[in-house]
């Protein structure tokens, strides 16, 4: 297998591990129904691009996809990116109007969808009169479509190595829109040099093996998704789990032991509050030195933290929990051959990390944009601070601006928005640097801490400035029933709090002390759910400024769910239209009492 820095493409990378790993298993499912080795995916991706070619895909013609998390993705992925295409995403969320956009804006001409998909994207192909031709890979010939088989057949002699030999390192690999939280979303533009820079990036911080396991869950519009669970294991001959529910990934978790895995927040706090609860039920003589255990871990990471020597009996404790139940607490979830962990996407509350520090799981939290192909800083493995996202990764330059505002260089950032010259323009200056729009400071070890973004920072009726993420942080760290905050305070006297209770966590809590197992609307009214919530805000506000702390808050009745009004795909609040959607709930807790 070639090295990263002698290789001029990631369609050359395919072509040698391919070659050099054709045994190997590079894409399943779970129920291994589907089970195929690299040197299978080359022959199947070899008859997918024939097809494509056919249909008059060449080098830089996008094809989209809009496809859940399955191994036809990555081979429909691989066929175009073979013959020089530029394969991208849609979002499997998105509306009629939203796939209008995208695809029309990337300009394809053919897009391979599956049939779950099919009538919003048929609505949307209505006002698309350049999408020429629609693959449905488990479709039975639908007006106006093409099956995958037909697309496999069309020419099955093809022979994409001579295209793929001509790619070059500045050709265009895939295009990443943005998830939209101010507007209709940008499209990213990454070339391969782009995704080999921040896969040697990646490489020179985390050891990845050849042939390890990793599970494809996250959406593939997600450069996080592309970057983690598609593109390194073409590099290191990987085995690849799909997993076409998200919901299910901790489940799933035990059943692949990957040892490679990247969460957002989200997920992270609900193992942890899974994990809780679990402890929590336990009868009195395992769950006492349980928790007990978990906080002489908790003890010896934040002493670790503060560079703070670490008392042998406490070391001693720690070791005996390490032996007794942390060892089987990693082997439960599924993470007990993992050599790197990371979260991303969106700020994380520091008691989580602390969390699973104290258990042996080492979550290294990171920070990086679309334009940046996901990379930017990273905690390395062992040197690891909490409340920060870590030094620039090799490769990157990063300062702060005089507003503080993060400025990012290196050959990870993109060179532009498709179709938006002056948008570009706003975001790299003439000296290459990306304004990223967060707001940050460095520590004196030199790891960046990430304040907020820059457009959402609060300032008061007073005209005090706070970060709402900081908050929101800090009150779901305060309490496992909350599951999902949205901070509001924009030119008001006070910060008030829109939450939204645990799916996972709240009935298992409300169950557990005899209310019976309800569903979130029935909790949201319970007094005792609402007293429990507002010890939690009180504990919070213990630890936030006069200035930040929550004075009034509303239980909502129902879960935010990604691609939803409230939530973007990745999971990142949509402010402005929360605070539209829920404006009467909201005036009401800034009304006089």
């Amino acid at each position: 297998m070639s090295r990263i820095e002698d290789l001029s493409s990631f369609a050359e990378a395919f072509l040698d591990t391919a070659r050099s790993h054709s045994t190997a298993l590079a894409v399943r499912t779970l129920d291994e129904s589907v089970a195929l080795t690299w040197g299978d995916v080359q022959r199947r991706v070899n008859a997918l691009a024939g097809g494509l070619a056919r249909l008059g895909v060449g080098r830089g013609d996008p094809v989209a996809l809009m496809l859940a998390n399955r191994p036809e993705f990555h081979l429909a992925d691989l066929a175009a990116m073979l013959i020089g295409g530029v394969p991208f995403s849609v979002y499997q969320t998105a509306a009629p109007e939203q796939i209008e956009y995208v695809v029309g804006d990337a300009g394809a001409r053919v897009a391979v969808i599956e049939r779950a998909f099919f009538e919003r994207f048929m609505k949307a192909r209505q006002n698309l009169p350049g999408l020429e031709h629609v693959v449905v890979i488990d479709g039975g010939g639908e007006q106006g479509t093409l099956r995958l088989a037909e697309l496999e057949g069309a020419d099955p002699g093809f022979d994409p190595e001579p295209l793929a030999r001509r790619i070059g390192k500045d050709d265009l690999l895939t295009l990443i829109y943005t998830s939209g939280t101010t507007g209709p979303p940008k499209g990213v533009e990454l070339t391969h040099r782009n995704l080999l820079a921040a896969c040697r990036a990646a490489v020179s911080l985390i050891q990845f093996p050849e042939g390890g396991r990793v599970i494809s869950w996250l959406p593939s519009a997600h450069i996080a998704e592309r970057m983690a669970h598609h593109y390194l294991p073409i590099l290191f001959a990987a085995t690849i789990t799909t997993c076409d529910n998200p919901r299910e990934i901790i489940s799933v978790l035990p059943r692949v032991k990957p040892n490679f895995f990247f969460a957002v927040p989200r997920i992270w706090e609900k193992v942890k509050a899974g994990l809780e609860a679990r402890i929590a039920s336990l009868p009195d003589a395992q769950r006492v030195p349980a928790q007990q255990a978990i906080a002489a871990g908790r003890e010896r990471v934040r002493l670790q933290q503060q560079g703070k020597p670490v008392p042998p009996e406490l070391a001693e404790r720690v070791a005996r929990a390490e032996f007794e139940l942390f060892s089987k607490l990693r082997v439960l979830l599924g993470l007990d051959q993992v050599l790197g962990l990371n979260v991303g996407a969106a700020p994380t509350p520091p008691e989580v990390l602390e969390f699973f520090h104290a258990i042996g799981l080492e979550v290294g939290e990171v920070w990086g944009m679309s334009e940046t192909c996901g990379v930017g800083t990273t905690n390395p493995p062992g040197r690891a601070r909490i409340g920060t996202v870590g030094p620039p990764v090799p490769g990157v330059e990063i300062r702060l601006a005089e507003d503080g505002e993060v400025l990012i260089r290196g050959e990870c950032v993109t060179s532009g928005y498709r179709n938006l010259p002056e948008k570009t323009a706003e975001a790299i200056d003439a000296e290459g640097w990306l304004h990223t729009g967060d707001v940050g400071e460095f520590d004196p070890q030199g790891y960046l801490r990430i304040i907020d973004r820059k457009k959402e920072l609060i300032i008061n009726a007073a005209g005090k400035n706070m970060s709402p993420s900081n908050i929101e942080s800090t009150l779901k760290a305060a309490s496992p029933l909350v599951g999902q905050v949205c901070v509001i305070g924009d030119a008001r006297a006070y910060n008030t709090a829109l939450l939204v209770l645990d799916s996972d966590y709240a009935p298992a809590w409300a169950e557990a002390r005899g209310l019976g197992r309800r569903g979130l609307d029935e909790l949201s009214r319970d007094p005792a759910v609402r007293a429990e919530v507002q010890a939690g805000v009180d504990r919070a506000n213990e630890r936030l400024s006069r200035v930040e702390q929550v004075k009034r808050f509303t239980i909502l009745p129902s879960e935010w769910l990604p691609g939803g009004d409230e939530l973007t795909p990745t999971m990142k609040l949509k402010r402005k239209p929360i605070a539209e959607k829920y404006q009467a709930l909201i005036e009401k807790m800034y009304a006089p009492e």
